[in-house]
């Protein structure tokens, strides 16, 4: 299907899947979900609870403990049980889930006894495509549920969470319907010209443009900030050799992640973490020490320091206040001038101090002396947004370039209009506007773009 669809189009009759859906490590508890036509028949060949009726005479959300059997028959473990019916269920249709101790032998064995019960190995993300098949969430929720999963900031789930509640489609819902109703007031009028329709003039429409545009522009606008709240900003910490770069990063990680020696040159590639500063979560890259050196090896880690610094968003230039300012010294503030964003920091203030650039922070990356001062600038130079509430902000590249569309289309329409141009070729931008937002929400979109974005997702989810 390389055409546009709505989501029934996508449906097929579907069967019936089982996942595990925690962790693959030793846990407390393991989680085996089942969905499908079949869910709760499935579910009663292979738990029988301890007392009562069986789970497919139960009431929906109601735990029960029980045994479940291991493929042979024989008992695997005594744990809980609940169904759930559709369309009231996550995936809109008949769901069981397993509460089971999470010994991950436990979860297989339970797994094999679900298919050899009639059911199948669930496909990464095919609980939640089944959400979206089923009308339970539209797109933007459905990819919501990921990106909850790989937050990685306080800032990122808050986001993600109120995504998944519904923000971005609330925000763009009622663009999507004023512009609709701009389409089927023309067509109305061209279709039934003898009906008592009020006639229709573009004109009379150019508030509810202006207002479309405004608002995706706002929502636009909020895609860089996103970009940095779910990856991460690049940073690079620069330095000459000894100023004390890999004992930042230790002391920015909270553990031993790179080699600290008193002997010049021991980083000689850059060593990659990612952590939360400020609130910000950076890609930190630990280079080379900036130096002139004969050695071909540590000749190549300068090279790609500057590369590092050259791509960072973020530089962490540091200077050894102990000692007198060098050639190297200058070269690192120079690197750090050209940056889109940089902080000066003064190391080794538990020493006696022989020099600092203008501005830099007092830091000890040896006792952790000025890391809130660090904190306090990295937050500063990416402030949050407090205009924008949680979950109207873009984090997601296909979505920000649906919103784009949609916004360059509504222009073009305002622009027409102005313009003097006829209604009909205002509404092929208005049109256009339609699609991009129905990619957006997933009222109309491709089958590959579809199976594309929940091919991201954990099995099980």
């Amino acid at each position: 299907m390389s055409q546009a669809s709505d989501r029934e189009g996508q449906s097929a009759a579907f069967d019936t899947i089982a996942a595990i859906a925690t962790g693959s490590g030793l846990s407390a508890i393991g989680i085996i979900r089942i969905s499908g036509p079949a869910a709760l028949t499935v579910v009663d060949k292979v738990f029988t609870p301890l007392r009562g009726a069986a789970m497919s005479q139960r009431p929906d959300r109601q735990l029960v403990l029980g045994c479940l059997a291991a493929p042979g028959g024989a008992l695997l473990d005594q744990c809980l049980a609940t169904v759930s019916r559709g369309p009231n269920s996550y995936t809109g249709e008949d769901t069981a889930e397993l509460q089971c101790h999470g010994s991950p032998v436990v979860l297989r064995l339970g797994l094999e006894s679900l298919f050899a019960a009639g059911a199948r190995q669930a496909q990464a993300g095919e609980f939640t495509k089944r959400a979206f098949i089923n009308r339970r969430m539209d797109l933007t929720q459905a990819e919501a549920v990921i990106d909850l999963i790989d937050a990685e900031t306080e800032q990122a789930a808050e986001n993600a969470a109120a995504q998944l509640d519904g923000a971005i489609r609330r925000r763009t819902d009622g663009i999507y319907e004023s512009l609709a109703a701009i389409c089927s007031h023309y067509h109305a009028v061209i279709d039934y010209p003898d009906e008592d329709i009020e006639p229709f003039e573009m004109e009379s429409y150019a508030h509810t443009l202006g207002e479309a545009e405004e608002t995706l522009e706002r929502l636009h606008a909020t895609f860089r900030r996103g970009s940095v709240m779910k990856s991460g900003v690049p940073c690079a910490i620069l330095g000459r050799p000894n100023a004390g770069k890999s004992s930042l990063l230790n002391a920015i990680l909270g553990y031993e992640r790179a080699i600290v020696t008193d002997i010049p040159g021991t980083t000689r590639d850059t060593v990659e973490e990612r952590a939360i500063l400020g609130g910000v979560l950076l890609r930190m890259t630990d280079t080379a020490g900036i130096r002139r050196t004969d050695d071909p090896v540590e000749r190549l880690g300068v090279a790609r320091a500057r590369q590092a610094a050259e791509g960072a968003g973020l530089v962490l230039a540091l200077f050894d206040g102990s000692a007198p300012e060098t050639e190297e010294d200058r070269e690192v503030l120079a690197a750090a001038e050209k940056a889109p964003r940089a902080v000066l920091l003064c190391n080794k203030s538990d020493l006696p101090q022989r020099w600092s650039p203008p501005g830099a922070i007092p830091i000890s990356a040896k006792t952790g002396a000025g890391l809130e001062a660090l904190e306090a600038a990295v937050a500063a130079l990416f402030p949050a947004e407090a205009s924008v509430p949680a979950g109207e902000i873009l984090t997601n590249p296909r979505q920000a370039e649906a919103v784009a569309r949609a916004l360059d289309y509504v222009r073009a329409a305002r622009q027409a209009m102005e313009g003097g141009f006829p209604p009909d070729a205002v509404l092929t931008e208005v049109e256009g506007a339609l699609t991009a937002l129905g990619e957006l929400s997933g009222r109309s979109v491709r089958e590959d773009v579809t199976n594309g974005i929940f091919a991201r997702f954990c099995v099980g989810k």
